[in-house]
């Protein structure tokens, strides 16, 4: 039997695939995955199954399929089982639309998407907690109930949170297959050259610092990204720009951009948190530092999400505003700009 586990972090749902060994004995495959899969539940494998994200040589099978020597299965899980108690908390959030089975949210900067070390209170998880406390999902164990993807703690913007299991899988297949379209607005430092284009290149923890990525370009480490993007306006020293996610991983945007030396502006972790173009001038560097305090986090706006409903198949799209941090500096800068000329 061999084994892997292909997904990204940013996207919050594991990957498995088994070739089963030429010996195997016909065995219904919950039974086989439940042997396999460390804490699973066989209710877990069943509703996978149900929304078809188990595959046997590429095709959907039910909990009762019985597994044959050679067999390669797939399977796609959401998040696995949390290890702390998480407390429902009365936090406001701000929903732009909810019904059965999907609540969208508009986050906050500022807010932790999930509880994690040093981060087991105040965050989006324990917020959605309290206000679908009567929801079986919310009460499961689960460390990330209902998330399939997640958007750093200073990052805003659009997320989708399933809130049943059958949307859970369901959602998180499309994750997983790339079939959801995210777009993303970023003020970058510079014009980027050409002013459309793809930035590809591996993401992997950084070798120095395990709390932030880096870029391998060979491939010797990390997994594939793609981020495609776009200028929308060009102010000068610092640009806006349009940003199109084909892969989900840890810090995509943040990290493709300063590797291609134009990091997101104010960006403390990737270098954008320093006056990177313009002049040594006192009343720039002063305008620049303004423009760091107004907007205290990195550039950076989840702006739209698409994706098909998990029940009625129906494609949904939304958009959200720049919030006002960002929109703020946006209009510093031309102002900046048009009075130089």
């Amino acid at each position: 039997m061999s084994e892997e586990e292909v997904a990204g972090p940013q996207e919050l749902f594991e990957h498995y695939r088994f070739i089963v060994d030429p010996g195997q004995s016909l065995l219904r495959i919950d039974k086989y995955l439940s042997a396999r899969i460390e804490n699973i539940s066989r209710t877990r494998i069943r509703d996978a199954a149900t929304a078809g994200n188990i595959l046997v040589n590429n095709n959907p099978v039910k909990p009762s399929y019985r597994v044959k020597p050679d067999d390669i299965i797939q399977i796609v899980l959401p998040n696995p089982p949390r290890e702390i108690e998480l407390i429902p908390e009365d936090i406001p959030v701000n929903i732009i639309y909810e019904d059965d089975d999907v609540i969208v949210i508009n986050k906050e900067p500022g807010m932790v998407v999930h509880p994690a070390y040093g981060n087991y209170s105040g965050t989006l998880v324990n917020a959605l907690m309290w206000h679908l406390k009567d929801l079986p999902l919310f009460s499961t164990g689960e460390l990330r109930p209902g998330l399939v993807h997640r958007i750093d703690k200073n990052t805003s913007g659009i997320l989708v949170i399933a809130k049943n299991e059958l949307s859970l899988n369901r959602l998180s297949k499309q994750f997983y297959d790339r079939t959801t379209d995210r777009k993303y607005t970023a003020l970058v430092w510079g014009v980027p050259d050409p002013r459309e284009g793809t930035i590809t290149g591996n993401v992997a923890r950084n070798i120095r610092d395990r709390k932030i990525m880096q870029v391998f370009p060979d491939g010797s480490q990390g997994k594939p990204a793609v981020t495609h993007y776009r200028v929308i306006e060009d102010l000068g020293y610092i640009s806006v720009v349009e940003c199109k996610l084909e892969t989900g991983r840890t810090h995509q945007i943040r990290v493709h951009f300063s590797y291609i030396k134009h990091p997101v502006f104010n960006d403390d972790e990737y270098g954008g948190d320093r006056i990177l173009k313009g002049t040594t001038f006192s009343k720039y560097q002063s305008f620049v530092r303004n423009c760091f305090q107004i907007l205290p986090r990195q550039a950076l706006h989840a702006r739209s999400l698409a994706f098909d409903h998990p029940v009625t198949g129906k494609r949904l799209s939304f958009d959200s505003e720049l919030p006002d941090d960002m929109q703020k500096v946006i209009e510093k800068w031309r102002n900046y700009i048009s009075g130089r000329q």
